[in-house]
């Protein structure tokens, strides 16, 4: 490769946590160092609470990985910081939160409220489940987007920049895919 580093491949990244050797968080920190820290980034507004929480995804990754083989490392590694991410985000005052997080959760309150309607965890993954459904039934442009805004919390700014829409082309399009999310929800029984 020209220029940039070459990365380790994910099985034998996965590999090197199996055999607990140390050179395994090395090794993810180089490959995905960037995607967990704009996660954490994106949910938490101080500097070091970001940093405490991208070390913390690699101690929970070195944790869970002798239990469990993830078929997609990335999609993996997200997941991991981006619940602690927002078990940080909950812990802190509310001065110190990312005004961004707090509005992509407003914006989704409507769809998914979280109320006591949801009352066990297999309800939970059934709800999961039917957004992954939904997701994958819209075009890719859209379903980028509303991943961008709503799992890695990206500021609608950041989104224009990645996609080179204007703001109002980027809200009308979230606006109009919770809309959709919402009355599919509805179609499968779950109460909002």
């Amino acid at each position: 490769m020209t220029g940039e580093e070459k990365h380790v491949d994910d099985q034998k990244i996965i590999e090197l946590y199996w055999e607990r050797k140390e050179n395994a968080i090395q090794e993810t920190s180089q490959k995905y160092g960037g995607l967990v820290t704009r996660i954490a980034q994106n949910i938490l507004s101080s500097h070091e609470d970001c940093e405490e929480c991208v070390n913390d995804t690699y101690f929970a990754v070195w944790n869970a990985i002798p239990d469990k083989r993830p078929n997609l490392f990335s999609a993996f590694i997200s997941r991991i910081t981006r619940n602690l991410a927002l078990k940080k985000y909950e812990d802190l005052s509310a001065s110190k939160r990312n005004p961004s997080a707090v509005i992509s959760f407003d914006e989704l309150d409507d769809c998914v409220s979280g109320t006591d309607s949801v009352e066990s965890e297999s309800e939970s993954r059934r709800i999961e489940s039917l957004i992954d459904n939904f997701l994958w039934q819209l075009e890719k442009e859209k379903r980028n987007i509303f991943i961008r805004r709503y799992w890695y919390f990206d500021s609608i700014e950041n989104i224009c920049h990645y996609t080179g829409f204007t703001q109002s082309k980027v809200k009308s399009m979230l606006y109009e895919t919770r809309r959709k999310l919402r009355a599919y929800l509805e179609r499968e029984g779950v109460e909002i």
